[in-house]
């Protein structure tokens, strides 16, 4: 035989034999679920090398193993029921990424632009997809899809640290907007196709939808801060607690006859309001949501597609084609629009067409919906999965190009070293009961990408320091440095051998280079650190960097208000702006409301507060009066209370946490207090 017929003879065998082992799917679970995580493993990673989104990875991993590529993988029950787990969790993960805050801020403009981005695609689409021949309700329904839209592109934003720029906040409040009009119309329309959407429909559907968003908006909060409040301490407790929020939502969604997906999005979009952005409980969500759930889904929406459609259904090409276009033209239509309406420039219309031109976590939804009910057909998965890919990479590349042109917010947030988060030094005796320390810690090393530095300190008496002594320092910096992975923060624990507390801290703080120094305090001096002075007041004058002295009687993410009081004299201090910028901080991080306070002496005159970066809509009060006394007055449960401290000279004989904060702390115990020390 020649070479020629050898290799032919060869390739028609291992055909054969492909052919032969792929004729029937898999189905050991052990295989399956193998092939599975290989494919959440290497498809990402390959995609995201070529600077492609993992996401399209995924989809395109599940068209080749799926019935309509090799047959590696059935698209069987098993497949189907993870699938909807997943879809409901991304659904989730879009609501806790959507704050009623955010409309808040720039509200008219949100609105506005809202709507646009709502009522340019549903008109556009459904009169395209009319066009090339389909029916009246598949063409809304696919409008739909082209009207909501994923912020897939938000964490360019952050880098870019154009966060809270005009054009980001009205674009969020936008997008919370347009995506809950797109899922009502989801709802209607899969009502419709189903033939009951009658009178009795409405008459049933209008009230029990406002109870039940009510409900869920209203009531979701205050059970879920009940429950962190008497079982936070266990982390699982925790976790479980959101997992079973979930999927009762969803259910109830189905109770009241609506999506589920619509029910998984409000359950996030209520419970964001108790997981602090940069907790570690959020990034167990996430962690799980990103690398198990939701790959599940993403594969499960591969094995919908048919490639051979393209080939036997030239008509495939035209309905990929009108949807991309589409998605693309009736995104940027509003954005410009409302952006010239705003008076935007070029470059922040470019950033609003970039966030919302994506189609992902939505649009993926309702599609799988509608495919399910048989309301649309392969041809419009195809389109979708085309359209999905062609905005997944414009979106990022649209909002990196000219988000870069806008102004990054500058933060006064900072000392002369820089951010206030970049090494953030926190003494620990005991990590077990000094957890809110720690978080607030991790909270504010995080939000700068920075590093946390927990120190145990030794005191050296003359004798060798015990083993035991060394065992428990051991113990107590490992304790921290397992809260800090556990919320994924750069940590660098610290063991130190000194003759005196302060001193300690003084010299690892110069030594480390140390940006900030957070301290826990009981909340009242003894009579002789009244008269002489503690082991805090000579932290703080020992420090070059800020220090912020804190009390937590109960778990930092309870927090619901921010409350920053002060005097007019204190406004003049040059360290003022760092705390109007450390208040708006840790609004943002624990997703808290943020109130001033200025308290005015009886004959003093109010000072305005001006260039500190503040919204528009920031509430402050001026009241007139005793300090204490006023500010006593205005407290509510879970604030934090945040002070300006004040140093006069550097050997201050009387304690430096002065009367007003032990009158405050001693008059309500339960609220949670952070004295700020700024140095002149």
């Amino acid at each position: 035989m020649t070479p020629d017929a050898i290799a032919t003879l060869g390739a028609s065998i291992s055909n054969y034999w492909i052919a032969s082992v792929l004729s029937t799917p898999i189905k050991d679970p052990v295989p399956v679920f193998l092939m599975i995580l290989g494919i959440m493993l290497i498809a990402p990673l390959l995609f995201e090398k070529v600077r492609l989104p993992g996401i399209v990875g995924l989809i395109l991993a599940g068209v080749v193993v799926g019935p309509n590529g090799f047959g590696l993988l059935a698209r069987d029950s098993t497949i189907v029921l993870l699938g909807t787990v997943g879809l409901l969790f991304l659904m989730f993960m879009a609501g806790l990424e959507t704050s009623l805050d955010d409309l808040k801020y720039n509200a008219d403009k949100a609105l506005i632009f809202g709507f646009a981005t709502f009522l340019v695609p549903m008109a556009l689409g459904t009169g395209a997809m009319l066009a090339i021949g389909y029916s009246p309700l598949a063409a809304v329904l696919v409008a739909s899809c082209f009207a909501s839209h994923t912020l897939l592109a938000l964490p360019v934003a952050s880098k870019l640290g154009i966060m809270r720029s005009q054009v980001l906040t009205t674009t969020l409040g936008g997008t919370l907007i347009t995506n809950i009009l797109a899922l009502l119309v989801l709802a209607v329309v899969v009502r419709a196709h189903q033939g009951s959407l009658t009178l009795s429909f409405w008459l049933f559907m209008i009230p029990s939808l406002t109870i039940y968003t009510f409900l869920i908006l209203w009531g979701l909060p205050r059970l879920g801060r009940w429950f962190f409040q008497r079982f936070g301490h266990d982390e699982g407790a925790e976790f479980t607690f959101v997992l079973a929020t979930l999927f009762v939502v969803s259910y109830g969604a189905e109770l009241v006859q609506i999506e589920p997906i619509i029910g998984a999005f409000l359950a996030g979009v209520a419970i964001t309001q108790l997981i602090p952005q940069l907790s570690p409980l959020m990034n167990r969500i996430q962690f799980i949501g990103n690398t198990l759930f939701v790959p599940f889904f993403l594969i499960s929406v591969g094995m919908l597609v048919n490639p051979g459609i393209l080939i036997q259904e030239p008509r495939s090409l035209v309905v990929s084609g009108v949807m991309v276009a589409v998605a693309i033209i009736a995104k940027y239509i509003p954005a410009w629009g409302s952006g010239k309406l705003f008076g935007f420039n070029f470059d922040n219309i470019m950033v609003m067409f970039g966030l919302s031109v994506a189609q992902a976590a939505s649009t993926l939804a309702a599609i799988t919906v509608a495919y399910n009910i048989k309301l649309v057909d392969q041809l419009t998965v195809n389109g979708t999965i085309a359209m999905i890919l062609v905005t997944c990479i414009a979106s990022p590349w649209v909002t990196s190009q000219w988000g870069k042109k806008l102004k990054p917010e500058v933060s006064t947030q900072s000392h002369p070293g820089g951010h206030l988060g970049d090494r953030v030094l926190v003494p620990v005796a005991n990590p077990s009961t000094e957890d809110n320390l720690l978080q607030l810690a991790i909270l504010l090393a995080k939000s700068a990408n920075g590093t946390l530095l927990p120190l145990h300190i030794l005191l050296e008496k003359g004798d060798p320091i015990s083993p035991e002594a060394k065992a428990k320092q051991s113990q107590l910096l490992s304790t921290a440095e397992m809260i800090a992975h556990a919320a994924v923060a750069n940590v660098t624990p610290i063991d130190r051998i000194d003759e005196s507390i302060d001193k300690g801290i003084a010299r690892v703080a110069e030594e480390k280079q140390v940006s900030l120094v957070v301290c826990g305090w009981k909340g009242y001096s003894s009579y002789q650190e009244n008269l002489f002075g503690g082991v805090i007041d000579k932290i703080v004058q020992r420090s070059s960097v800020p220090v912020l002295v804190t009390r937590f009687p109960l778990p930092i993410e309870h927090t619901t208000r921010v409350f920053l009081a002060f005097t007019t004299q204190q406004t003049y201090a040059n360290s003022f702006g760092q705390s109007i910028q450390l208040a708006k901080s840790l609004s943002t991080e624990l997703k808290a409301s943020l109130q001033l306070l200025q308290v005015v002496s009886v004959r003093g005159a109010t000072a305005v507060l001006t260039d500190m970066g503040l919204p528009e809509d920031t509430p402050i009060q001026r009241v007139r009066g005793n300090f204490v006394r006023q500010v006593s007055r205005l407290l509510k449960p879970n604030d934090i209370l945040l002070l300006n401290g004040t140093v006069e000279h550097k050997h201050q004989l009387f304690s430096l946490l002065g009367h007003a904060p032990e009158a405050i702390a001693r008059s309500h115990p339960e609220i949670a207090m952070i004295i700020a020390y700024f140095p002149q």
